[in-house]
């Protein structure tokens, strides 16, 4: 059963979004919710906490992958056993993240949100690119993974740093599911609704060639590092 968790939104200069996603998040799930502040400059650690997050900062951005590692690693401090990871700008609904909580009773669970892109209306360059990084990870896994972008998903906060995963963008969510199934990790897909803004309201940092690019360049990485270690 699970004990503890807490929700993880990893945030750059997310201030119109990120006091609706904390109040969603804190209404639909009831834990407490913790937004990390990655070197924003638009006030956005000041409005998660006005809206009842607790905040902890980078002073300059690192990357997202960074910032997960940061919530982990405070959810760890504070210990709670779980973090259900959600994104600043919105497209990821609280009874979303709720399914994604509570997918497993197992804490060991690495839960990976599914979504519907087409269903959704995600942009044409986000399909592409989730196609690619799917066929890399599935083609290096073994196994066939739905949806390797999606970044709602629950995280084991022990397990998942004990992988040690080292990337510091997008490619450290690649880097952690081919580790986990690696360290014999149980690894769960389950759909999931997402909202897409209108083209006039989407403000994203996610590149849909660069950053897929870099994610299958860590997964080749990761791979052949698991190999020498004989994993």
């Amino acid at each position: 059963m699970l004990r503890s968790a807490c929700a993880v939104v990893p945030a750059l200069d997310a201030r119109a979004t990120v006091g609706a996603v904390v109040a969603d998040l804190r209404v639909a799930l009831g834990v407490p919710v913790l937004v990390v502040d990655d070197g924003s400059i638009d006030g956005t650690g000041e409005v998660a906490r006005a809206c009842g997050a607790e905040v902890v900062r980078h002073e300059r951005n690192r990357g997202k992958g960074a910032a997960l590692r940061t919530g982990l690693l405070e959810a760890a401090r504070r210990g709670f056993d779980v973090i259900v990871s959600v994104d600043a700008d919105g497209q990821h609904p609280g009874d979303s993240a709720r399914v994604v909580l509570e997918a497993s009773d197992d804490p060991r669970t690495l839960v990976l949100g599914v979504r519907d892109l087409v269903r959704d209306g995600a942009p044409r360059s986000n399909r592409f690119g989730n196609a690619v990084s799917n066929f890399f990870l599935s083609l290096f896994a073994g196994r066939t993974l739905l949806d390797t972008q999606c970044g709602l998903r629950r995280y084991p906060v022990a397990e998942t740093l004990r992988l040690a995963a080292g990337a510091q963008g997008y490619a450290f969510e690649a880097e952690v599911v081919l580790r986990a199934l690696a360290a014999g990790i149980p690894v769960l897909e389950v759909p999931i609704v997402v909202a897409y803004p209108s083209a006039e309201e989407t403000h994203t940092h996610f590149r849909s060639v660069r950053d897929p690019a870099r994610i299958v360049g860590t997964v080749v990485r990761t791979v052949l590092d698991l190999r020498l270690r004989g994993k």
